[in-house]
């Protein structure tokens, strides 16, 4: 799945296939802006910043069981996010610091550094990489990624893909090559 956000005409939170396929709202009420997003990809919960409503609220993969981690002033000008074990990271755009907030308990906030510059934060460690798995956009024995010329996009599971051609292209009726 993708997730990402959007605050056009109605801020949402949304999720989709890798193929853009299945778009669904999650987050669509009591939301103005938001801007950063992290995964809990263990438990399956998805964060997201409102520099709006200065908040940090998460909810499920459904959209369900949604409540607010922290909010107010503290976590004013928020950029980027991150989640690792028990703490959300972010940058306070403001002042370039890296704060760390305890998901759990929101009065467990603390500055750890300061950056001249910074507008994302990404946590990099073995135990939150996915353990890759046979895919169906895996490169076929003629270089072909999923048997598509062009390009190969997962689609609702690991094992099913959509085939898409680059600008100027378009996709021929085998639903693989491009022309």
């Amino acid at each position: 799945k993708l997730f990402f956000t959007d605050y056009g005409n109605a801020a949402k939170v949304e999720r989709c296939d890798m193929d853009g396929m299945n778009r669904t709202w999650i987050v669509d009420s009591k939301i103005e802006q938001p801007t950063a997003l992290a995964l809990d990809l263990v438990n399956k919960y998805v964060y997201w910043v409102d520099i709006y409503l200065d908040s940090v609220e998460v909810v499920d993969y459904q959209g369900r069981k949604r409540h607010t981690i922290i909010k107010g002033r503290q976590v004013r000008h928020l950029c980027g996010l991150a989640v690792f074990e028990n703490y959300l990271y972010t940058v306070n755009s403001d002042n370039l610091s890296i704060l760390q907030v305890n998901r759990y308990n929101s009065t467990d906030v603390q500055s750890l550094a300061r950056l001249a510059n910074a507008k994302e934060i990404r946590v990099y460690q073995k135990r939150t990489q996915t353990a890759v798995r046979s895919h169906a956009c895996e490169v076929d024995p003629y270089g072909m990624p999923g048997g598509c010329s062009h390009i190969c996009l997962l689609s609702s599971n690991y094992k099913a893909r959509t085939c898409r051609c680059r600008t100027g292209f378009i996709l021929g009726s085998d639903g693989r090559s491009c022309k």
